[in-house]
Order: C-alpha cells, then structure tokens, then sequence
C-alpha cells in the first residue's frame, strides 16, 4: 500500500498569517523542489539544512522562500522531503502548488503524510493516530497523554503483550507436532500465571479510558437544583463572565447553556440546565426535560440547594433519582452569604449522613457570587478527574483501542475457560492467536486494508 509518488499540499492552516508552509514529500520531492527554486542547488544540499532562495513561475519572481530539506530515511515520512516556507498570500499559496503539480507532484490526500510515515515503519498506527490527538489537544492533560502515546507508551505495551501471547501460541502449536510422544513444551501453571497478568493490564488500559475520554474530549458537568437555587449565577463565577443571564424570576432559564474552561490543565464542559421542577409551561418543561438529559450524559454533577429554599426530603429524593453508577455527584449549598439561623449547617450534616458515600462524594459549601468561595469547588472537580487516572499507567484515549483491547479480554477469557475445562492445544492457539490479532490491531501489526487506513487517516487535516 506504500506509494513512492511525490505528494504536496499546505501544511499550515489556510487564512491571515505570516508564514505558509508547503510540503512535498516522495522520491522526487527534491527535484521536483530544484526545478522551482532559484538559489543553492537543492540535489546538492545535505539533509536537514535551509536554503533562502526564490521560486519563479517564469521569468516571474513569485516569492521569496526558505526551503528546508530532508534526504530520505531522515524525515518524518522517511522519504525525500522539502518544505517551503512562503508568505501566507492565498494567491502565493495556490500558485506554488500548482507549480509542484505542473512538475510532477501531485496533491496530498487528508493524512497522507502520516499515513506515509506509517507505512514506511515510521511509527506504529498508534503513533500515528495520537498525531492527530497532539493537533487537536486545547489542554495541557490532554497534551501530556497524546505526547506520551506518540512517543510509544501504549506501543511498547502493546508489543509487549503480543509477543507473550505469539510466543506461548507458538509453544502450543508446537507440541501437536510432538501429540505421539505426548510432551508439553508449554508449563500449564505459568501459561495461567501468563493469561491472568494480560487480563489484569488490559482491564487497567479499558479502565484508563474513562480518563483518558474525559482529558481528551473535555469533562462534562451538569449544573442542577431547583429554580432561583443560583446554577447560571455559578456558571458565571466560573467561566468568570457574564454568559447566562440571571434574574429572581423562577424559570429563567430555560434552555442548556454550555462552556467550556480549563482548570489546572484540565477541560470542563459546564452545562447550566433549567430548574428542576414540575411545571405546567410547555416551553420551561422542554427545557427541564433536556436538564435530565444532560444529567444522563455527564460525568459529573454539581446539585445546588440553599437551607431557605429546599427541604432535605426533596434534596434527598432528586439526587436518588437523577444518581447512576459511575457519575460522580458534588453537593453544593448556595448562598452561604445570605444568614439562615443554622438551618444551612442543620441540613448539611443531615446529607452527609444520608447521601454521602452512597449517592453523593462530597458537600461544598459556597456563594455563587464570591469567585473565592468558589475556588474550593473547582478543586473538588480537579481531585475528582486526576483520582481516574493511575500513577504511572498507560492511558488510552482512542475508541478504536478501547474496542480492541475488549475484544482481546474476550479472547484470553475464552483461552482461560477453554483451558480450565480441559481443551487441548489445537482448540487453544486460535484463541491465542485471536487475542494477538486484537491487540496488534493497535498499533497495526496485522494486514490492514485500505478501506480501515483510509478511515484512519481521512481524519487528519491534508497537510499532515
């Protein structure tokens, strides 16, 4: 599936700036680069130099340019590479292309660059999807994560495992080459040792996900409580700007309003959501309804009371109701500013008995208008998504990962039960082998076809 043709295509984003990229990348990429700049003979030059030249379209000077060059192996596609550094003019841009393709090159298909770079051994498949991953990343643990990934921390894990799992498959078959004399090459008790290790490292990788999801694709917080109990007026605290409009008037809000903002490194999505209540207005009760949605589809809830306003019963009763397994629930009393006799206090330590460790993790007391008081709260949400992640582990970030390495913990399950049950090595190395596949799909030590690389890399913009 390698090609061995000369590709060229921007390699910044189009618009108002300074600099423009351009990027040709194959066998002829110098040539072709030679022939269109004016200056130091590109075929002549060492790798890894810049040269400043013009490119004529000509007699025409089109621009003067930087052009770096790369000599094949030493390049981020191991092929012959040149990038040409140009003023960012649309009109500049367009021309040096079609230039390139009037010389033999031709245009680069989304991701192609990398996918050459795959396929030249590069990198592995998931190195090259935690490119795209580096691109896209908007915080600083969403950057560490795709970092470690492009520089193989899940691949070496990933070879890791196959390579156990090859190995002890091609003990297995070995031995039915050896079924007259009735030996064993491969130990039973350490092959049990061998399948129990894996399923526990790729339990901990499936369970990384949940972190690793919510790094990479922001956390999602779902502001709740009752009408007037202060979720826009925090909303505003937090994101530090006015963006929903608050008011005394119950029902205001009527719709999800939704920003994000990075707090220590990490994205959070806050979702301010109409008042839970029931309501005969059609529209508020659309709007209470999507509330519930959003619940649904967050992982973390902030439910707002104030003592003046709520009974225990009734707090008690909603957060039952909207709790599910695996979200994480933050009482939030508002209006610490305002006086309440005591009632305030009366009422926290009753749901801390009834409702922490159960339905709720924690109780934070505050003023939705002072920034300060708010501050300890965004230090729960902090804790609540650094305590997902495992010190020192892997993370995985990709759905196709994730789908794999279940798919490999179904497999080494069936080995496990196969063998528990006295089944003999021909009906255990297919299973083996399939659990092998599975996790060498990561990182693409399996045939790949075009139709799965084409859908791998059609995600990248065309420049990379």
């Amino acid at each position: 599936m390698a090609s061995s043709d000369t590709i060229v295509a921007l390699a910044t984003p189009n618009g108002t700036g300074a600099i423009a990229v351009i990027r040709l990348s194959g066998d002829d990429a110098i040539a072709i680069a030679a022939r269109m700049f004016r200056g130091k003979d590109l075929n002549e030059v060492p790798s890894h130099t810049v040269h400043f030249g013009t490119i004529r379209d000509g007699s025409q000077i089109l621009d003067e340019v930087l052009a770096t060059v790369f000599v094949a192996p030493h390049s981020y596609t191991r092929e012959n590479v040149v990038e040409f550094s140009v003023h960012n003019s649309p009109y500049i841009v367009s021309r040096l292309l079609q230039l390139a393709i009037d010389q033999g090159a031709r245009s680069a298909d989304p991701g192609e660059f990398t996918r050459r770079a795959f396929l030249n051994g590069g990198m592995d498949l998931s190195q090259a999807e935690a490119v795209a991953d580096v691109i896209a990343a908007e915080n600083k643990a969403s950057h560490e994560i795709a970092m470690s990934q492009l520089r193989g921390g899940i691949s070496s894990a990933m070879r890791d495992m196959r390579e156990q799992l090859i190995n002890f498959t091609a003990l297995l078959e070995l031995e039915l080459d050896f079924s007259e004399e009735d030996v064993e090459f491969a130990d039973r008790s350490e092959f049990l040792q061998l399948l129990a290790n894996l399923k526990q490292h790729i339990t901990r990788l499936i369970r990384s996900f949940e972190y690793g999801n919510a790094i990479k694709n922001g956390v999602p917080v779902a502001i709740v409580g009752k009408p007037n109990a202060g979720k826009s007026t925090l909303l505003n605290t937090l994101l530090e700007e006015e963006r929903a409009i608050v008011s005394d008037i119950a029902g205001t809000t009527r719709d999800t309003i939704e920003e994000t903002m990075t707090i220590d490194g990490i994205t959070f999505r806050f979702i301010d959501t109409a008042g839970l209540r029931e309501t005969s207005d059609q529209i508020e009760a659309i709007g209470v309804a999507r509330a519930r949605e959003k619940v649904r589809a967050a992982k973390i809830l902030l439910f707002l009371y104030d003592a003046q306003d709520n009974t225990f019963e009734e707090i008690v009763q909603q957060v039952r109701d909207l709790h599910r397994d695996e979200l994480i629930v933050v009482l939030v009393r508002n209006k610490s500013d305002l006086p309440d006799k005591g009632l305030g206090s009366t009422l926290d330590d009753a749901l801390r008995r009834e409702l922490l460790g159960s339905c709720a993790s924690d109780l934070v007391v505050i003023s939705a208008k002072d920034p300060a008081t708010v501050q300890p709260l965004k230090s729960v949400l902090v804790n609540h998504i650094r305590g997902l992640a495992v010190a020192d582990q892997q993370i995985i970030t990709n759905l196709r990962h994730l789908e794999a390495l279940k798919r490999a913990g179904e497999a080494i399950d069936n080995v496990t039960s196969g063998f528990e049950q006295g089944f003999s090595g021909d009906l255990l190395a297919p299973r083996l082998r399939e659990a092998a596949r599975h996790i060498g799909s990561i990182t693409g030590e399996i045939d790949l076809d075009r139709d799965i690389l084409g859908t791998i890399f059609g995600r990248f913009c065309i420049g990379k």
